[in-house]
C-alpha cells in the first residue's frame, strides 16, 4: 500500500524530537556504558569456546560482533541528538549508522534462532543431526546470515538518507512519510525478519522444555541451564525486537496523514530504542553456557560498575560471590558424543585460582538403547 501525501502537508507537520535528547541519550550512555566492556568481554570467552570446538561459540561471538560493530555508530547518534537532529556529517556516515542499526537487529535475531535450534538439537536429538551441530555447519549457516543482511542493508546506500525538516535541519534516517521503496522492505522485515524466527524460537522453545522435563538422566542444575538459556534468547527477542515490529506495520500500514504521524512518532521511536538493550542482554547468554563467564562478566562489568555507585552513594563496596560451579561442554570419545562437566571451587583463601575436577558423562546408545556412564 502506497499512501500520498503532499510536499506541502509534509512540511507543515512539526514533530517534536524531545524524546531523542533525553530519553534515547541516556539510554545510549548506559548501553555503552554497560555494552562495550561486556561485549568485549564476551568476545574473549567466545574466543575460548571455539578453541573447545564449540559449535555453540561461533553464533554467540558473531551475535557479538554484530553488537559491538553496532555500539561504535552511536557516538555519532549521541551527537547528533545533543545537537537537536542535527546531522553534522557526511551522508554516508549517516547511511553507515543506519545500515549498522538494522543490521545489528536482523543479525541479532538470525543468531539467536540459531543458537536456540543448536540447543533444541542438543537436547531433543543428541546422538542425530550431528553435523547440523558441526564446527564447519556453524561457520557456513554464519557466512549466510551475514551475506543476506548484507545484501538487505545496501538498498539503504541507493536513496538518500538526509532531509531537510522544517527548521532547515538535516536529519538522519526519518521520512515521514515512508518512501515508496520502503514499504517492500518493511514487509519483508515483519514476516521474514520477526514472524518466521518468533515462530522457529518458541517451537523450539517449547520442545526443549518438554525434552528436559521428560529426561531423567540430566542433573537438575543443568536442567535449569537449558531452561534458562533457551529462555533467555525467546526473552530477548520479545522485549527488544517485538514493540519495534509491531509499531512498524501499524505505521506502514495507516501512515495517512500529519496528526497519525505526530500521534506514533514517540512510540514507534522507543520501541526503536528498545531494540538497542539487545547490546547489553546478549552477554548475559555467556551466563547460561558456563559459569566461569558468569563470574568473569561479574568482575569485568558489574562489579566496576557497583563500586562506582557504592562511592557515590557512600556504601561498601559489593564482594564477589563464592559458588561451585559446573561447565558443561560436548566432545566426542571413540566416536561417541560426551558431556564433559568440570567442577570449579571457589574458596576465601582462593578465589583467583580455580582447578578444574573433569568427569566425563559417556553416553552410547545401541538401537533404541541409551547407556549413560560416569568415568571421573
Amino acid at each position: 500500500m502506497v499512501l500520498n501525501m503532499s510536499e506541502e502537508e509534509v512540511t507543515n507537520c512539526t514533530i517534536n524530537h524531545k524524546v531523542h535528547q533525553y530519553v534515547f541519550s541516556s539510554v545510549y550512555i548506559l548501553v555503552l556504558t554497560v555494552g562495550i566492556p561486556s561485549n568485549i568481554y564476551s568476545l574473549y570467552h567466545a574466543a575460548v569456546q571455539l578453541k573447545q570446538k564449540n559449535e555453540l561459540g561461533v553464533y554467540l561471538m558473531n551475535l557479538t560482533v554484530s553488537d559491538l560493530l553496532y555500539l561504535a555508530s552511536l557516538p555519532l547518534w549521541l551527537q547528533y541528538f545533543f545537537q537537536d537532529d542535527d546531522w553534522s556529517h557526511r551522508e554516508w556516515l549517516c547511511q553507515l549508522c543506519g545500515f549498522l542499526l538494522y543490521e545489528n537487529i536482523y543479525i541479532s535475531i538470525g543468531f539467536l534462532c540459531c543458537i536456540s535450534l543448536d540447543r533444541y538439537l542438543a537436547v531433543v536429538y543428541p546422538l542425530r543431526f550431528t553435523s547440523l551441530r558441526s564446527m564447519r555447519t556453524a561457520w557456513l549457516v554464519s557466512s549466510f546470515i551475514w551475506l543476506k543482511e548484507i545484501a538487505v542493508g545496501v538498498v539503504f546506500f541507493r536513496h538518500k538518507e538526509l532531509s531537510k525538516d522544517i527548521k532547515n535541519q538535516s536529519v538522519c534516517f526519518e521520512h515521514y512519510p515512508m518512501q515508496p521503496w520502503e514499504y517492500p522492505i518493511n514487509y519483508y522485515r515483519f514476516t521474514i525478519g520477526f514472524m518466521f524466527p518468533l515462530a522457529i524460537l518458541s517451537i523450539s522453545y517449547l520442545c526443549v522444555l518438554r525434552a528436559v522435563g521428560r529426561s531423567t538422566g540430566t542433573q537438575p542444575d543443568q536442567k535449569t541451564r537449558i531452561r534458562q538459556l533457551v529462555g533467555s534468547t525467546i526473552l530477548i527477542f520479545l522485549v527488544c525486537f517485538s514493540p519495534y515490529h509491531v509499531f512498524l506495520l501499524v505505521r506502514t500500514m495507516l501512515e495517512r496523514d500529519c496528526n497519525f504521524i505526530i500521534g506514533i512518532f514517540n512510540y514507534y521511536h522507543l520501541s526503536l530504542l528498545l531494540t538497542s538493550l539487545n547490546c547489553v542482554a546478549d552477554p548475559a547468554l555467556y551466563c547460561f553456557v558456563s559459569e566461569s563467564a558468569r563470574r568473569g562478566l561479574y568482575r569485568v562489568v558489574f562489579r566496576p560498575i557497583g563500586r562506582i555507585l557504592c562511592c557515590c552513594c557512600g556504601n561498601a563496596s559489593p564482594s564477589d560471590p563464592l559458588t561451585d560451579s559446573n561447565e558443561v561442554a560436548t566432545n566426542k570419545n571413540n566416536g561417541h558424543p560426551t558431556v564433559m562437566l568440570l567442577t570449579h571451587t571457589k574458596t576465601p583463601n582462593n578465589l583467583e585460582k580455580e582447578t578444574p575436577r573433569k568427569k566425563t558423562v559417556l553416553i552410547t546408545q545401541t538401537g533404541e538403547k541409551t547407556t549413560i556412564s560416569l568415568v571421573v
